[in-house]
């Protein structure tokens, strides 16, 4: 077959056009092939950042939902279940020997109206010391307690204590190395003791099993302000439905350092005070759990209470509360739950009783990763709207537990106006939730650095009692003795 020249030139040009094509053809597929490696790499470290983060809050959310559970599980108790109060009806027997502490730091506005309330408690005087412990103050707080102790001479016991390590539990240690007692009372200076309170919080250690006990708290100046009502109202949920429920479960009721007591052998058996806590009433409360010594709540045991009357006196209080029971919880959490002598209902209460100030900060985490969530899983609306959903609820359900709490306890109390306030508590939650995260911040940063922690006392409001202006009795002058600690009489 014969072609022109002209034929055979397009012949060659398709097939020189054909072979180009053929030969740079590939690029694209390298390019996507290049594309395809690469994307799984990206992709994947996004799905591991995701699936870490939804690993967390779904640990976080789970542990939400315990608490709300609790919450409402102690509030439905109160209010429909069977209610132990074992104890309140011994009146009549042969009460034991009983130390009174009053704990005083710089007390000069209050500690006169402690003292005047204990001398005139319900309890045999001849069974009944009053021990005020005056931990290195530098106010009138000396010489009131010298004038009252001098107009009653066989009433007090003495403990003035002018050097050693500061805070309350090294006060107590040293004080209760001077009693022979077996029943030692504590209460704060700014604390007021009804007429009845002694033999009420004396009557639990006829229970050989009791090693402890703690009464309620009711603050006395509630009508102060704003923040006094809403710390009544927190005050009467954590008490009247709180600390009751947890009695009438049978789970752990937590001695609080105040309006209570300790019996001493069984404080000589876990080693006493512990000085090195700043909550020295919560690691109290779980050492004797853990060597089988019960603790008792007794609601209807009142004492009344000075409550901060400013928010940044309130703040620091709540701080320090954090600081301190995180710290038992370092101590005293692995060791609960491995005690196989306790029982797991007891084991799984004390965990979450401990493990209450984490919550604050976990909250502010899954807060957090919820939002990050919801923009960086655009692409998966549904998931992203689940985990918003996720807090919105326990928002609704879980704050709404410890509300609920509150609420019932207003009822309980038979003051229902005060529930009018409850909507405001959420300032106060919103102010405890920051606070405490940045406690808890500050305490991880004091651990790394190895900084001990310090105890800070909370101001006083109230007007200085008209005891400051008595005439002083001979021999009761404010001096400070060159001894760390001075005794003016010895325990019988």
């Amino acid at each position: 077959m014969c072609y022109s020249p002209h034929t055979l030139y397009k012949t060659v040009l398709r097939g020189w056009r054909a072979h180009a094509t053929a030969r740079w053809s590939f690029l694209p597929l390298v390019a996507i092939s290049t594309e395809a490696r690469s994307a799984p790499l990206g992709f994947d470290a996004r799905v591991i950042e995701l699936d870490l983060m939804t690993a967390i809050l779904g640990c976080i959310i789970f542990l939400l939902v315990i608490y709300t559970i609790r919450h409402y599980l102690f509030t439905l108790n109160r209010l429909f279940g069977r209610q132990r109060q074992p104890y309140l009806d011994i009146e009549q027997a042969t009460w034991p020997q009983v130390v009174v502490c009053v704990a005083a730091h710089n007390e000069e506005r209050v500690i006169a109206d402690a003292l005047n309330a204990l001398l005139e408690v319900d309890y045999p005087r001849d069974k009944l010391i009053i021990m005020p412990m005056n931990d290195r103050s530098t106010d009138g707080t000396r010489g009131i307690i010298d004038r009252i102790a001098a107009a009653h001479p066989d009433r007090f016991m003495l403990f003035h204590r002018s050097a050693g390590r500061p805070g309350k539990a090294a006060a107590l240690r040293d004080a209760t190395e001077k009693i022979q007692a077996e029943i030692i009372i504590v209460f704060d200076a700014d604390y007021i003791p009804a007429r009845g309170l002694i033999k009420q919080l004396v009557a639990p250690f006829f229970d050989p099993e009791v090693g402890a006990i703690m009464g309620r708290v009711v603050p006395i100046n509630a009508g102060a302000n704003l923040l006094t009502r809403l710390l009544d109202l927190e005050r009467a949920g954590g008490y009247q439905v709180d600390q009751a429920a947890r009695m009438n479960l049978g789970l752990v009721p937590q001695y609080g350092g105040t309006v209570g007591g300790v019996r001493r052998c069984a404080l000589e058996e876990i080693g006493g005070w512990n000085i090195d806590m700043l909550a020295e009433d919560t690691d109290v409360t779980f050492r004797l759990l853990q060597n089988g010594w019960k603790t008792v709540y007794q609601n209807r045991s009142e004492c009344y209470e000075e409550v901060p009357e400013v928010w940044p006196v309130r703040i620091r209080q709540i701080s320090r509360w954090s600081r301190g029971h995180n710290q038992v919880m370092g101590r005293n959490l692995t060791g609960l739950l491995k005690n196989k002598r306790i029982s797991l209902r007891e084991r799984i209460d004390g965990a979450l009783l401990l493990c209450v100030f984490l919550m604050p900060p976990l909250l502010l985490i899954g807060w957090t990763l919820t939002v990050i969530q919801f923009f960086m899983t655009s692409h998966q609306w549904l998931f992203g709207w689940l985990a918003l959903s996720g807090m919105v609820a326990y928002g609704a359900f879980g704050t709404n537990a410890a509300f609920f709490e509150i609420a019932a306890a207003t009822y309980l109390d038979g003051n229902r106006n005060r529930i009018r306030l409850l909507p405001l508590n959420i300032f106060g939650f919103l102010v405890s939730l920051f606070s405490i995260t940045r406690a808890a911040i500050s305490q991880i940063l004091d651990l790394i650095q190895k900084r001990e922690l310090i105890w800070h006392k909370t101001e006083r409001f109230r007007m200085a009692s008209a005891a400051l202006n008595h005439e002083s009795i001979p021999g009761s002058e404010n001096a400070q003795t060159n001894s760390p600690v001075e005794l003016s009489k010895k325990i019988p």
